[in-house]
């Protein structure tokens, strides 16, 4: 079992690790709404995942500040880096967004909502209720929605994009 001074230092570690999470998860968002920004079936949604995800970014940087967590400025630049290489992968398109790309970074972006409800549940257990102005319960209710969200689009995505049986 790791020593209590060792559970300050996995608490940085981890939050800094998500911190760079929320940083690809904010970029990919942005893109996402962007690129979806005249459609009427993925622009609303979007636009509204994507500020509510901007939101979660900014409450965990208050959160770090607020126990006294020396943010890593690395990390989140390594995962800006990242996304924006993912954009370079093939998506049957030269030159344009693709039908395809919204599938995928629909994928990812479902994947990274879903670690920051276990990172809010995580708090949860860890802090309870004993930081005023984080109410990490809620937090995560609202990570839990947008995941619904996000799966529906992903869901309409998929049957603009890919064949469906007959």
């Amino acid at each position: 079992m790791a020593e209590k001074a060792d559970h300050g230092r996995y608490l940085a570690i981890y939050l800094n690790d998500h911190l760079a999470g929320a940083a690809l998860g904010v970029e990919l968002a942005r893109r996402l709404r962007s690129s979806n920004s005249g459609d009427a079936e993925f622009g609303a949604p979007l636009t509204r995942i994507c500020g509510e995800i901007e939101e979660d970014r900014e409450t965990l940087i208050r959160l770090t500040d607020r126990i006294g967590i020396k943010r890593d400025q690395i990390k989140p630049a390594l995962a800006k880096v990242a996304e924006r290489l993912g954009r370079l992968k093939p998506n049957g398109h030269l030159r344009t967004y693709s039908p395809l790309s919204r599938v995928l970074e629909l994928e990812v972006l479902a994947s990274g909502i879903g670690g920051k409800m276990q990172l809010w549940n995580a708090l949860e257990e860890s802090f309870g209720d004993s930081l005023d102005g984080f109410d990490f319960h809620a937090l995560a209710e609202r990570a839990d929605r947008q995941g619904q969200v996000v799966e529906d689009l992903h869901l309409a995505a998929v049957k603009r994009t890919l064949p469906q049986r007959s």
